[in-house]
């Protein structure tokens, strides 16, 4: 095949494989956006993988994590599209194979998701039907090239008795001493021996058979038109997907005014310097880490928490009846497991909503059980020591978020908050469930992945300005960040350059010991490059470790260092 064929081959298949993705979007939007092939395969991948390669997507690409898979999920297909558009030239089976064997992995991953059922398959049944029709348009249908040049050349044989071209003619003289019996008289009545048919002379092999202008026209301009169409197929069922979401319901919500609402943020909370976190992390800011491709839309009205297992009342909430009662207001800091040390997955908000405390006396629950497994609607969960929800701290089932309702990509319209653990163990998102049990009986999603089952939140410091690698002028410079030790609360953060003596920095108010808090330090500055390091304690009196440790399986430890240019 030549690399022109090629080429258009792997069009031909690449837009088999555009259209079945494409048109299967808008299908999902009857059948619920987590039923679409991409984001149905990419779930099952996001499960599957190994944790130390979901760490480094976290670490490379923080919280676009998830459109990058979605991004390379595309790619790996187009490459693998590519190919059987190829094969399918040779032989048209080969293609159709492929594009039912992606039709079946779609089905089969949609139909694995939890909650899942029989119509989860539809979106992949009819991509992949409509992907198989548009690979035959291309290879034996009316957009097919004229030819598809492929195969080498035939061979030609002249037929017996031809004489080629450039053959010498025979002499009209006598032939004698041939020892044969004449056939026929020559012109002087000699016999004469008749010319042996001439051997098979092989055609020279051929070039590459030219594609008719107008069979390549009909052939781009069709793969250019289905292409198009996938496109604005794909992006429109997206958009009616999201307006099919709960945006309009979260919008129509006017939550109620708190009966404890949140301390007031004390005035120098927040240093307001460059390049140093705000005190209280916008909505829009909020890291977001989490296993949904998609941001699960969860209808207010039909949204219920249902408490069950080791309990003596069983008992179910709706979203009016959380909203009818009195609500509290807190701030609290969340972190991230993934934050490695001087990251960013943290971030500090106000929270509105019902005590976890009250809602789990009111069932009851066993003296042994002493976990509650939250459940999102998407099926993850999460792992929650219930001491932690019952000992006094602000954990809260949470319904608003700096003042308004929890946007959608943050839990909306209910989550856990819980201070002093990590995520992973507690700020179950989209909520529906939970479920009192025992550690002993029942593993949560990560921790079946290997994380630590309980995953209490580690002292731990960071500076905000200077940045790495910033040159800087000497003098005095602010040298500035975040210390936190959420439940515990921050006694003492520290500075030092250059493996120096340790230096004191200024703490600034902060709300509670249930939030971070800034911290400044003035330093003279000399010229060259310096290492500036900082360690905080916590009101226990521990001070957070030199000792380097990565995330897993409980939480990244060290000392965050910035090395910084003075001239």
């Amino acid at each position: 095949m030549s690399t022109t064929s090629r080429r258009y081959a792997a069009l031909a298949g690449v837009t088999a494989a555009a259209v079945a993705i494409g048109i299967a979007e808008p299908v999902a939007v009857l059948t619920g956006p987590r039923s679409a092939p991409l984001v149905a395969v990419g779930g099952v991948v996001v499960d599957a993988v190994p944790e130390s390669l979901k760490q480094f997507a976290i670490d490379v690409f923080g919280t676009a994590d998830k459109i990058a898979l979605l991004v390379g999920t595309g790619l790996l297909l187009g490459g693998f599209a590519a190919l059987f558009g190829v094969l399918a030239v040779r032989r048209l089976a080969f293609g159709l194979a492929g594009i039912t064997a992606f039709g079946v992995i779609g089905v089969a991953a949609a139909l694995t998701r939890p909650g899942a059922d029989a119509f989860d398959a539809l979106p992949s049944l009819v991509g992949a039907g409509l992907g198989a029709l548009v690979l035959w348009l291309f290879i034996g249908g009316p957009f097919e090239l004229d030819p598809w040049p492929w195969s080498p050349p035939t061979p030609t044989v002249p037929p017996a008795g031809s004489v080629p071209p450039d053959a010498p003619v025979p002499s009209a003289g006598p032939v004698r001493g041939s020892g044969a019996e004449p056939d026929s008289p020559g012109p002087e009545g000699l016999p004469v021996k008749p010319a042996a048919p001439a051997p098979a002379v092989p055609a020279e092999p051929a070039g590459p058979a030219e594609v008719d202008p107008e069979s390549r026209r009909r052939f781009l301009t069709g793969s250019g038109v289905l292409l198009g169409t996938a496109v604005v197929a794909g992006l429109g069922g997206r958009w009616l997907a999201g307006r099919r979401g709960v945006s309009a319901a979260r919008d129509a919500i006017r939550l109620p005014a708190p009966v404890a609402p949140a301390p007031a943020v004390p005035a120098g909370a927040d240093l307001s310097l460059t390049q140093l976190a705000p005190y209280v992390t916008s909505n829009l800011g909020f890291y977001r880490i989490d296993t949904a491709l998609v941001v699960p839309q969860v209808d207010p009205d039909s949204w219920r928490l249902r408490i069950h297992g080791r309990v003596g009342t069983e008992r179910t909430y709706t979203y009016a009846d959380l909203l009818a009662r009195p609500l509290v207001e807190r701030y609290v800091t969340l972190a991230c497991v993934s934050n490695e040390v001087g990251g960013d997955l943290i971030g500090n908000a106000r929270w509105l909503g019902v005590p976890l405390r009250e809602l789990l006396d009111e069932v009851d629950p066993d003296e042994d059980a002493d976990q509650v497994v939250g459940r999102s609607v998407d099926g993850w969960t999460c792992g929650t020591p219930t001491a932690a929800l019952r000992d006094g701290r602000d954990a809260l089932l949470a319904v608003g978020m700096n003042g308004e309702p929890l946007p959608v990509e943050h839990g909306f319209p209910a989550r856990m908050v819980v201070p002093g653990l990590y995520g992973y163990v507690s700020a179950c998102k989209w909520v529906t469930e939970l479920e009192l049990t025992r550690f002993a009986d029942f593993d949560a999603y990560w921790v079946q992945r290997g994380w630590s089952a309980q995953g209490p939140i580690k002292t731990q410091s960071r500076i905000d300005a200077p940045r790495r690698r910033n040159r800087l002028t000497a003098g005095p410079i602010t040298v500035a960040g975040v210390a936190w030790a959420q439940h515990r609360g921050i006694r003492r953060v520290e500075v030092r350059v250059d493996g120096g003596p340790w230096q004191e920095a200024t703490l600034a108010p902060t709300v509670s010991v249930d939030t971070w808090v800034q911290w400044s330090w003035r330093w003279d500055a000399t010229p060259g490059e310096h290492r500036l390091q900082v360690r905080a304690t916590d009101a226990t009196g521990e001070t957070q470790t030199e000792r380097t440790q990565g995330v897993a399986p409980d939480g990244a430890t060290g000392w965050h260092t910035v090395t910084v240019t003075v001239r």
